[in-house]
């Protein structure tokens, strides 16, 4: 996560792996709006990087499974805000309705028994090229 400025216009952001050991930054629709630019734009940029890591946004139906599941929700609470993002992005990385719901219950399970970081997950991308920077689209 980092604080940013572009233009004067400040704002917070996560940087996303990009699948060969580094990160790439999505600039909204709406982040380009508040801060007056348009693709194609050359634009001052300034990022630091937080002090704090902030909570993930945990999609409804992991939140839901996690509340049911007393255990897992317990070392849910115990454990960082980075290794609460690392199980999100795993659980998120899923192409498949199937596969993402079976992480999930996966992921509760693993948690109940004292597992504290999602199990082969790859947070730079490298490995799993479910994450990685979009492509420009070409003129």
């Amino acid at each position: 996560m980092v604080n940013g400025n572009i233009n004067g216009h400040t704002f917070r952001a996560s940087l996303e792996p990009d699948g060969q050991k580094s990160h790439w930054l999505k600039i909204s629709k709406r982040l380009r709006a508040s801060a007056g630019i348009e693709i194609g734009d050359n634009i001052a940029l300034e990022l630091t990087a937080m002090d704090k890591e902030p909570e993930p946004d945990v999609p409804a139906d992991f939140r839901k499974a996690l509340r049911a599941a007393p255990d897992a929700y317990a070392v849910w609470t115990d454990i960082t805000p980075l290794a609460r993002q690392d199980w999100v992005h795993w659980v998120t990385s899923a192409k498949r309705d199937e596969t993402r719901r079976r992480r999930i219950d996966s992921a509760c399970d693993m948690l109940a028994s004292g597992k504290r970081r999602a199990c082969c997950f790859d947070r730079s991308g490298v490995y799993s090229k479910a994450l990685a920077a979009p492509k420009a689209a070409e003129d």
